[in-house]
């Protein structure tokens, strides 16, 4: 990276910043669901709960966030989902970059990309996809930002468009969304990308129910 490129997102992530903190007046709530309540069958599987510890969450900060593993069968490859949704990013807290997290646990990106995903419903959705590794474990990543009806794969795109949406909508709201399954062999990563992007074809109508557009 380019140190004018650097610069340039350092002064819109400050701005972005100093502006949604300081803007009079409080965000705009939009009724919603709670995440609890996302169906537990989806793309032909089930889903078990997972707990989120009490660290976790004080990292996390004030939202709704739902952990979930999606499995056909005991044989079957799961599927691990996390969403996090933040009512509001006025206040100092912000969706965090899966990519900042990973490393720090002992995983390392092997490939990434964005891609364009058309749902079961017929639209479309930019996606971000990443292929992470751990010694010899290997995952299969799909995550977004979705707010307000959009999903973006670029964290400096989302900050970019929570600065426009509060000064357009006065509403600061957004949630990550992140799926991952695992890659047993080289050979099966093709199949890891086609069983995740499966999952979230079906995934992405369920979800202005809890992120309202």
């Amino acid at each position: 990276m380019n140190m004018y490129r650097y610069w340039t997102i350092c002064l819109i992530l400050a701005g972005t910043a100093t502006f949604v903190h300081y803007r009079e007046g409080p965000d705009r709530q939009v009724a919603r669901d709670q995440l609890s309540d996302l169906p537990k069958q989806l793309a032909g599987k089930t889903a078990t709960d997972q707990p989120i510890d009490a660290e976790t969450l004080e990292v996390l900060g004030a939202g709704d966030f739902l952990s979930r593993v999606y499995s056909s069968d005991e044989s079957a490859e799961p599927i691990s989902l996390f969403i996090g949704y933040f009512p509001s990013q006025r206040t100092g807290t912000t969706i965090h970059s899966p990519k900042n997290c990973l490393p720090g646990s002992g995983w390392a990106f092997e490939s990434s990309s964005t891609v364009m995903l058309k749902d079961v419903a017929g639209k479309t959705h930019r996606i971000g996809e990443y292929v992470i590794a751990n010694e010899d474990n290997r995952q299969f990543v799909i995550y977004w930002y979705q707010a307000h009806g959009r999903s973006v794969s670029n964290e400096y795109m989302a900050k970019i468009y929570l600065v426009s949406d509060a000064i357009q909508m006065n509403r600061t709201d957004g949630a990550l969304v992140r799926v991952i399954t695992p890659v047993r062999s080289s050979g099966q990563l093709s199949e890891a990308k086609l069983r995740a992007e499966a999952f979230v074809r079906e995934l992405f109508p369920a979800l202005p129910r809890f992120i309202p557009d």
